[in-house]
């Protein structure tokens, strides 16, 4: 073992080849795993977060890539192995079996590039260190938090599943390199065999894939306040919110977040919504929308 109980052969696997699709109009020209978080990419968050365990370079860390995967390529860099799938993505668990001549042998840390983390009492990557710490190198191991309700379907042993999870390589010898996930192939089967651990999360998680929870993630690491990139203008009033790099708000901004490079004109106010470019999505149902606008068409918040 290394320090914080990181197992010395364990190798990480990034998976950020998927398209969401639930994201879009924001993912039509950037892939998930590059959208920003508090003005930090995602896939920079998940990487930061396992050199927080003492994982880097291309021999620990392998990055997935697919959908607009030459944006991941040049992100990416040296900084880790990378895993192009040709046509559409695999899933987690083609993307993982896709792997295997690098994994060659070890257990994988295995995690999702849009899954936002953030523990006030741990840094990054000593935050999931529990993941790890006593783990015998056989189980599956999943990081997940209390579900509202412990009999949903998709949960864990009570808990839904927060981004993370450990994986020996015994299992990851035999997927196969076709379309498939990993919760119906190797998941279910490990908790049907009794062999399947859920280390609690006590930290913040969204999986960033919906609006709202994307603008959730951005709030929190905006932590009341708001976050502005240095190159962006500002001349409009800004309030709990984040505002991107070279983006220009001359108008009023209000729980929402303006991408890099677009712009809030003179006049506008914008409220629980993402800015890309000229364009906005919104985060809440059209009845909230219409309450925050009122009958008028006029913002009360």
């Amino acid at each position: 073992m290394t320090g914080a109980g990181v197992p010395a052969e364990l190798c990480a696997v990034v998976l950020a080849a998927g398209e969401g699709t639930r994201l879009r109009p924001l993912t039509e020209r950037v892939p998930k795993a590059l959208c920003p978080v508090g003005n930090v990419p995602l896939l920079d968050r998940a990487l930061a977060r396992l050199a927080g365990l003492g994982l880097t370079g291309p021999d620990r860390v392998a990055v997935n890539a697919c959908y607009l995967g030459d944006q991941v390529v040049a992100h990416v860099g040296d900084r880790a192995h990378l895993s192009v799938e040709v046509g559409d993505p695999l899933g987690t668990a083609g993307g993982v079996a896709n792997l295997r001549d690098w994994i060659d042998g070890r257990p994988v840390l295995v995690g999702n590039a849009d899954a936002y983390l953030a523990d006030p009492a741990a840094a990054p990557g000593p935050d999931v260190a529990a993941l790890l710490d006593g783990w015998d190198g056989h189980t599956v191991r999943l990081l997940g938090q209390p579900a509202a309700n412990p009999t949903a379907p998709g949960t864990f042993d009570g808990h839904c599943f927060t981004g993370f999870s450990l994986l020996p390589w015994r299992l990851v010898r035999d997927l196969p390199v076709v379309v498939s996930d990993l919760v119906r192939v190797l998941w279910r089967p490990a908790e049907a065999a009794d062999a399947l651990e859920v280390v609690p999360y006590p930290g913040t998680f969204f999986d960033t894939g919906t609006p709202a929870d994307y603008l959730a993630a951005n709030l929190h690491a905006a932590a009341g306040d708001t976050l502005v990139d240095p190159s962006a203008r500002v001349t409009g009033r800004c309030v709990e919110s984040v505002v991107g790099a070279g983006a220009q708000v001359d108008g009023d901004v209000l729980r929402s977040v303006v991408w890099p490079g677009a712009t809030v004109r003179a006049g506008e106010r914008l409220v629980d919504v993402i800015r890309f470019g000229n364009g906005t999505v919104p985060t809440l149902p059209e009845p909230d929308r219409q309450h925050l606008l009122g009958p008028a068409g006029k913002h009360l918040a």
